[in-house]
């Protein structure tokens, strides 16, 4: 290991050393009752709620997949997601947060989201719980694959580790991280770790651009690429036959430019809509202190988001400028702000730097490791199978979940070519399209009833994977991003089976305009 890599492994060390800090300072208090373990006893403040759950939302693909993106194929692509999230997480605080932390308290007190919509409809036989529960085991599950991809390249990039070793070392560290401190040590450290992410993508950004020249110059080569830098247009990189991009006379060779449609813009826009069902974020809704703080964590969050989204595409296209053929495929491309650190900065503060990818990764894979075990013990061991269970009881089942999601999101992330935006748009839709429909309708329409909500949530999540898998290989009219025809689909069922089966009691009604009073 020469002098430069051991800087960058000492600054690593030395932040992962503040985060296991900050869950040993919280493990103690995580561990009184399975409401501060889950839920941090709704006392998160207007900063930590909304820089934490933006942070854990973003995850490590704000840092590698969305410059990936950018340096692949150009603004198009990456602008118009980074649009439709930046617009569904304003709405998301703007119209659900207040409505969900005031149900919340009243559906039963509910500490996680498939308890809040089984206490929503007084379900007795507790089938809404089970199935949602179910399905956050399985995105998540993915969810937290695609974070162990980014610890895989990021490590096996800077020290030429293998991919394997590194990625299993990486979830080592967040699980044990997970099982120390809960939902508090989370939520701190996610608040730490937004602030490290913006601030890696600021430096970044900001030398990048210097060292191509100054922004004139990055701007005059992404539009000597045909399609790289429009809105309405998209570049299309010449590959060989192993997707290896073409290069001539040290140059990367591009074919013509191809037409960016209004439903390709629709359709990478409707990332915004999985924001609605992205418990990651929902629980922060339902863990701040008061309601009348979410005005502040709205707008706190809504400015982070928009800083750290546009940094994050222009460095794409600053990385293009820079290393025109420094990454030579899709899964490659996602290494550009790895390569712009490690060649840019002096190697103890590009170390620092590189947190920012582990900031974004571990604020992430926590959250989502935490919420998936919380649908095993708490909504399926506790709520179906074992009801008199106690906290203690429960927290015991809660870790050994956490092993075994691990595990089996290790065996997904093995294929070191796997490319962390692909994973993680699978996952948003799962989630976008399982509980956001649910979640709008159940805070915005009395008339919704048990039936509508199981048949929303199960269609919705059933869609995600038919046109995942089956229609959108077709291709042509079809390839449409598969969280906006399913979100939609969810809608239709939930007003159509609603509309054609019975109301919802008097006493679900009543609790329904109780709940919406004055807001």
């Amino acid at each position: 290991m020469n002098s430069d890599t051991l800087q960058i492994l000492i600054a690593m060390t030395a932040y992962m050393a503040v985060v296991i800090g900050i869950g040993v300072v919280f493990a103690r208090r995580a561990n009184q009752s399975s409401e501060d373990y889950f839920l941090g006893g709704r006392s998160l403040g207007p900063w930590v709620a909304a820089m934490s759950a933006e942070a854990s939302d973003m995850s490590g693909w704000l840092l590698m997949g969305l410059p990936g993106v950018a340096y692949w194929s150009g603004l198009a692509d990456a602008s118009w997601t980074a649009i439709g999230l930046a617009a569904g997480t304003y709405l998301n605080w703007l119209i659900v947060s207040k409505r969900l932390r005031r149900y919340s308290v009243k559906a039963g007190n509910s500490i996680t989201l498939p308890e809040f919509f089984s206490n929503r409809f007084h379900e007795e036989k507790k089938v809404i719980m089970t199935i949602s529960a179910l399905f956050i085991l399985v995105f998540f599950t993915v969810y937290a694959a695609s974070c162990l991809v980014t610890c895989g390249k990021l490590f096996s990039t800077l020290f030429g580790a293998s991919y394997v070793s590194m990625m299993i070392l990486g979830a080592v560290f967040v699980l044990v991280y997970t099982i120390l401190g809960g939902f508090l040590a989370e939520s701190a450290s996610d608040f730490m770790q937004a602030i490290v992410m913006i601030v890696a993508l600021t430096i970044i950004v900001v030398t990048g651009t210097y060292a191509a020249g100054g922004l004139d110059a990055v701007v005059e080569n992404a539009k000597s690429i045909p399609g790289f830098f429009q809105f309405f247009g998209i570049s299309t990189p010449k590959v060989d036959a192993g997707g290896i991009q073409i290069v001539e006379n040290s140059r990367p060779m591009f074919g013509e430019a191809a037409n960016y449609s209004l439903i390709t813009i629709l359709s990478s826009m409707a990332w915004g809509l999985g924001y609605f069902g992205m418990p990651q974020v929902l629980l922060r809704f339902m863990a701040i202190r008061s309601e009348h703080e979410l005005t502040d964590s709205r707008r706190i969050a809504t400015v982070w988001v928009l800083i750290s989204l546009t940094v994050a595409v222009f460095i794409g296209i600053v990385g293009r400028a820079l290393y025109p053929t420094g990454l030579s495929t899709a899964s490659e491309a996602e290494n550009v702000f790895i390569l712009l650190s490690t060649s840019l900065l002096p190697p103890l503060l590009a170390g620092f730097v590189m947190a920012g990818i582990l900031a974004a990764t571990i604020s992430s894979s926590d959250s989502y490791l935490l919420i998936a075990a919380s649908a095993v013990s708490k909504n399926i061991y506790q709520g179906i199978f074992k009801k008199n269970a106690g906290d203690k009881e429960v927290m015991n089942v809660s870790r050994i979940t956490l092993l075994l999601v691990t595990a089996i999101a290790i065996f997904i992330a093995m294929d070191e070519k796997s490319v962390i935006f692909t994973i993680v748009s699978f996952a948003w839709a799962g989630f976008g399209a399982t509980f956001g429909p649910l979640m709008l309708f159940s805070l915005f329409w009395k008339r919704i009833n048990h039936t509508g909500a199981v048949a929303g949530m199960v269609g919705g999540g059933c869609m995600v994977f038919i046109w995942k898998l089956l229609v959108r290989p077709m291709g042509g009219a079809w390839n449409i991003y598969e969280l906006l025809p399913a979100f939609l689909f969810s809608c239709v069922l939930i007003v159509a089976v609603s509309l054609l089966t019975a109301p919802p009691s008097e006493k679900l009604q009543a609790e329904f305009e109780e709940v919406n009073k004055n807001i």
